[in-house]
């Protein structure tokens, strides 16, 4: 099985490559590693490379989703398999990874995948140079599938991802899934809608109240606007969250509190998709901006992966 390590980072397109900085470097406080013409390379205080690049475009989209695998010899079994399967496939290089296997996953996701990186000191007990609220570390990504099922399958089956949590209706069809390959609850999340699209790319935060203090940044630089979702906490995942939008929309959420999965006794926990409880523990009705709109993917050839509608139809409760 091909040894995927855990979700490694992602890559915007930005469209105002300042405006962007303002905002995640600014006032969510995430460190610049790199700078480059054009493009920001940026880390939590925990992460030891960077995680997330911006990188100026005329419009806004996602380059790629990248998972990290355990050696070189993964990345070749990524290529036999996308040469079984009929799956683009091509070398890049970036920034401190100088063998990046790019390809397009049979639903449409562009991902990459890389073994070796040039790692950093970290900034985890350097509070001195601490801003903002405190994005500690990478966590998940959460792409909209208009197949759900046949994805979670795939990953599951090719990959080696294990399932944490789902959601289901009465005739078995999965409407949502959590799995993951670190032992946390997800590295990959795979929602029901139009897509596939990304829906949020998440950090990590030390506890609930630096998530409170992201609330307090943002109103106190007349910004409130930014919060979508949020602060509350999930059902799934058991997770306390928020749901801010960047400068070019897209949906990054600040996460904590929830739990791992490494015990060999562990099941996947099964929700119904009607029991309200599984998306909001407790606080504000979700606004529908968050069911319907996420980021557009970059198609393997360029421009974009066009959306798709899915055979399962409809919201769920709760929905303002």
């Amino acid at each position: 099985m091909i040894d995927v390590i855990r979700v490694a980072h992602c890559v915007l397109y930005v469209t105002d490559l300042e405006r962007s900085r303002e905002f995640y470097v600014g006032l969510l406080g995430l460190n610049v590693l790199h700078e480059t013409p054009g493009a920001l390379y940026l880390r939590g205080v925990e992460d030891r490379e960077w995680t997330l690049k911006l990188q100026l475009a005329p419009e806004a989209g996602v380059r790629h989703v990248a998972y990290r695998v355990r050696g070189e010899a993964d990345l070749d079994a990524l290529v036999a398999l996308a040469e079984a399967r009929g799956l683009p496939w091509r070398w890049e290089e970036e920034l401190d990874r100088p063998r990046l296997l790019r390809m397009q996953d049979p639903f449409g996701t562009p991902v990459a995948f890389y073994a070796e990186s040039r790692t950093h000191r970290w900034l985890l007990q350097d509070y001195h140079l601490h801003r903002g609220p405190g994005l500690q570390r990478v966590d998940h990504v959460n792409v909209m599938s208009p197949d759900v099922e046949g994805t979670m399958r795939w990953y599951m089956d090719e990959l080696g991802f294990r399932l944490s949590e789902f959601t289901e209706d009465d005739d078995g069809n999965v409407w949502a899934a959590w799995i993951q390959r670190r032992g946390a609850v997800h590295d990959l999340a795979l929602t029901n809608g139009t897509g596939p699209r990304m829906h949020h790319f998440a950090y990590w935060m030390p506890d609930a109240m630096s998530i409170i203090r992201a609330c307090d940044i943002l109103a106190g630089a007349r910004m409130p606007q930014a919060i979508e979702r949020g602060p509350g906490r999930h059902g799934i995942s058991n997770a306390f969250f928020l749901y801010v939008r960047d400068p070019d929309g897209h949906r990054i959420e600040l996460y904590t509190s929830d739990y791992v999965t490494v015990d060999p006794d562990f099941e996947p926990v099964r929700w119904h998709l009607d029991d309200p409880r599984r998306q909001t523990l407790w606080g504000a009705r979700t606004p529908r901006s968050w069911f319907e709109e996420g980021s557009l993917l970059e198609a393997f050839e360029g421009g974009w992966v066009t959306p798709r509608e899915g055979r399962l139809r409809g919201l769920p409760v709760h929905v303002i």
